[in-house]
């Protein structure tokens, strides 16, 4: 290893620590769900967005609301219904009839954190209004253009497609989160614990700021200069070309695939390792940082065809195909 990973190892191991006490602070409300806190950690550190889906109940959205009380920035949780309207998100025009004027109205979308609850409940023309804000950084009402706060970071939940009253989100938009995350529910011994400190006569513990606005984009600018070999970027340029010429792998799953994951794919994949071996202490990326997040990264990036439906596999499936064939370094 070079002198410049070792130093820059040393500089990671103290950042570490910091991000180690948000976790720490997360664990005094959220029990369980280490892999959710670590993964809104990984986005925070890429400044890219999430999506979490699971079943109603599992602490989505107060493991979101957790997190944004860790960090010292403005946070604003919008519930999608099926009645919301995109003005309601952006902001929209007023008219004052004393001067003839129009004023601005910012709507919640101006803040650092925001948290979509329910993305999925609202009709497509809602949830397509936050695709300027997620990629562009930026929000236009009427003829003007808004720019975003930094840090800016959208954590949307939503409840499986399959549940009623639920509107598919649109293909560019769900390619627009970092991640995808899938909430399970707690192992036996962590909802006793669930249990216990939300039937408790004592409230539960306050949550304290760790971290600012600022030491988040020190710790972005962290995240960027770890190291990344030579092999470990062929092995990610790998496993997303596999997902669009798995034959070329030996993979024979052709006709499970109907779209690939774009380049947008791998560069998220290369930005969440990084952010893995951030949190990890090193100043460098393993093959293993890289296994951990590609899940996360591909699964809503990868589409199936009919015949995979048929045949009961799902994008997951294939994307465990790839990582089980693709050669690690």
């Amino acid at each position: 290893m070079s002198t410049d990973v070792q130093l820059l190892t040393k500089e990671v191991e103290q950042e570490a620590l910091l991000l180690d006490q948000i976790r720490r602070e997360i664990g005094k409300v959220i029990v369980g769900q280490a892999t959710l806190v670590e993964r809104l950690l990984v986005a925070l550190l890429c400044n890219h967005h999430v999506l979490i889906e699971g079943v109603p109940g599992l602490a989505k959205t107060l493991t979101v609301t957790t997190l944004a009380r860790a960090i010292k920035a403005s946070f604003q949780r919008i519930q999608f219904t099926p009645d919301l309207l995109p003005g309601d998100l952006v902001g929209t025009l007023i008219y004052n009839p004393k001067s003839g004027n129009f004023s601005t109205k910012k709507g919640p979308i101006f803040t650092n954190i925001v948290l979509a609850d329910e993305i999925n409940r609202a009709p497509a023309k809602v949830q397509s209004a936050l695709l300027e804000a997620m990629q562009e950084r930026q929000v236009t009402i009427g003829e003007e253009t808004f720019p975003l706060a930094e840090p800016f970071m959208v954590l949307a939940t939503q409840n499986p497609v399959e549940q009623e009253g639920t509107y598919p989100l649109p293909e560019a938009q769900v390619d627009r989160f970092m991640l995808k995350l899938t909430v399970t529910y707690p192992s036996k011994n962590e909802e006793q614990q669930i249990l216990r400190l939300m039937t408790s006569a004592v409230a539960p513990p306050a949550i304290s700021p760790i971290i600012s606005p600022e030491d988040i984009i020190r710790l972005r600018r962290k995240t960027t200069g770890i190291y990344l070999d030579e092999k470990i970027e062929e092995y990610i340029v790998n496993l997303v070309d596999a997902t669009r010429n798995p034959t070329a792998y030996k993979l024979h799953i052709n006709h499970l695939i109907q779209y690939g994951a774009s380049p947008r794919a791998t560069i998220f994949l290369a930005l969440a390792a990084k952010a893995c071996a951030l949190l990890s202490g090193r100043g460098f990326v393993t093959p293993q940082d890289v296994k951990t997040i590609a899940m996360d990264v591909l699964r809503h990036r990868v589409i199936i065809t009919y015949e995979a439906e048929a045949e009961e596999k799902t994008s997951e499936d294939v994307v465990q195909m790839i990582l089980d064939t693709i050669e690690v370094p």
